[in-house]
């Protein structure tokens, strides 16, 4: 572990021992407000709660660091499953540690805004964002692209979706839970609204015994080991493994891959609002959405270079999945269990 990756966990250690009663109980909409981006941020410290990945917290607070040098970032990092119960048990506590909230997915963050949770205001970047990435709470930062990974010594590896029901992958497929990682509780949105899928993709997976792991890495580390020969993961992740010499190969599925965004929202009960409303901005804008670009992931906005794409790109119809969270899962639930 690098001295620069062992300090970035000590400051999240910290953060966990020191957030303490910040916020008065949660509840109650904020009305819709404005705010500008001010040449400083002020000084102070925001709490950030996120389940991106560490390089690219760290790139990104490194960056806020030169527009807000006074202002210091406290991380609580944990995947969605885990930042869920964390800020759930705060609520049921009456105080919420953080200040911003920059999740995986929309439908995990969609399930704060509707408990009025989050404020509703409008970043001076927001017109920067696509209409289809963003609500009155929060908007989309990076598209996180799940795609098919297999082993490089594949002869006839899987080329769409469909494949992995295949007889030929029996008991060789791995996917990801969506009840712990946010990019597979978008996936099953997609797959659980479109009429060539359904749930009865699932059914099918199950049947030709797919096994169900609990993280996104899991799947790709399953397959560079061997474990499995072909599974679901992010094209970012595969990425970096392939760079890193895994023995492994992304297959983009030909009918799309499934892509997620990944929102940043300002909770409702901010105990610092303004440097809370000044940093969930810089995600928005060239230099926050370049941070981003730089660790790998595709950028929101399209006047950011990012990685190339490896073909089409697909989504969930988000807004005709908001407030079915809860429905998807006990259905996921009744085919593979957790």
């Amino acid at each position: 572990m690098t001295d620069s990756a062992q300090a970035a966990r000590q400051r999240v250690a910290m953060t966990v021992l020191t957030i303490g009663a910040l916020l008065a109980a949660c509840g109650g909409s904020s009305p819709a407000t404005s705010v500008s981006q001010p040449g400083s941020a002020g000084s102070g410290t925001l709490n950030l709660y996120t389940s991106a990945t560490q390089d690219t917290v760290d790139a990104v607070v490194a960056a806020y660091a030169e527009v807000a040098p006074d202002v210091s970032v406290e991380v609580f990092r944990a995947p969605t499953g885990e930042l869920d119960a964390r800020i759930a048990a705060e609520v049921r506590e009456g105080q919420i540690g953080g200040d911003v909230l920059w999740g995986t997915d929309p439908l995990s963050v969609q399930g704060y805004a509707s408990q009025d949770l989050l404020e509703a205001w409008t970043p001076p970047e927001a017109a920067s964002v696509p209409d289809e990435y963003q609500t009155d709470t929060f908007w989309g930062t990076r598209l996180l692209n799940m795609v098919i990974v297999h082993q490089a010594a594949m002869d006839d590896p899987p080329a769409d979706w469909t494949d992995l029901t295949d007889p030929a992958y029996a008991d060789g497929v791995a996917i990801p839970d969506p009840g712990f990682a946010g990019s597979a509780f978008g996936v099953l949105g997609y797959f659980a609204t479109m009429d060539e899928y359904g749930m009865d993709y699932y059914r099918s997976l199950a049947d030709n015994g797919t096994t169900q792991v609990q993280a996104v890495a899991e799947v790709l580390t399953g397959v560079a080991e061997g474990q499995f020969v072909a599974g679901m993961t992010l094209d970012k992740s595969a990425r970096d493994a392939i760079a890193q010499g895994s023995p492994v190969e992304i297959a983009w599925p030909a009918s799309g891959a499934i892509s997620i965004y990944s929102p940043v929202g300002v909770f409702a009960d901010a105990q610092n609002p303004d440097i809370a409303k000044h940093f969930a901005n810089f995600l928005l804008t060239q230099e926050g959405q370049a941070a981003i670009a730089s660790t790998g992931w595709q950028p929101i906005r399209d006047d950011v270079d990012g990685p190339e794409i490896g073909g089409e790109q697909v989504t969930p119809d988000w807004p005709e999945l908001f407030d079915r969270q809860e429905e998807l899962l006990e259905e996921y639930r009744t085919i593979f269990g957790g």
